[in-house]
């Protein structure tokens, strides 16, 4: 099984999981593919981000939805429209679970692979 961060990025969040107060959260979009098989999943880790360089994230608060899931391989038009979705599929992630992003204020660059 291959996986691949088609997208990655770190956004100011807002959440309180486990008695922690959560202040960023990483925002992906993956694709595994195996045996003709491919599966795409936005998911949102929400972490602590204590201090400006505080980047560690913490497993306990991640949360991710399936998009698709079906035979095929990576495409750049498929990756396209899910790009084009990330934010209203990653807002309601995150609003399942209690959660909010602050797209406007992102932590980083983003990163495509």
């Amino acid at each position: 099984m291959k996986t691949t961060d088609v997208y990655q990025r770190y956004f100011e969040a807002d959440m309180t999981y486990n008695g922690v107060k959560r202040r960023a959260a990483l925002v992906k979009l993956t694709a595994e593919t195996d045996s003709g098989m491919i599966k795409y999943e936005v998911s949102v880790n929400f972490f602590p981000h204590s201090e400006d360089d505080d980047f560690a994230v913490s497993y306990d608060a991640y949360f991710s939805d399936e998009i698709y899931n079906g035979k095929g391989r990576r495409s750049k038009k498929k990756e396209a429209v899910f790009l084009d979705g990330l934010r209203e599929k990653a807002d309601e992630t995150a609003k399942k679970a209690g959660g909010v992003i602050y797209w406007d204020k992102p932590l980083t660059d983003e990163r495509k692979g």
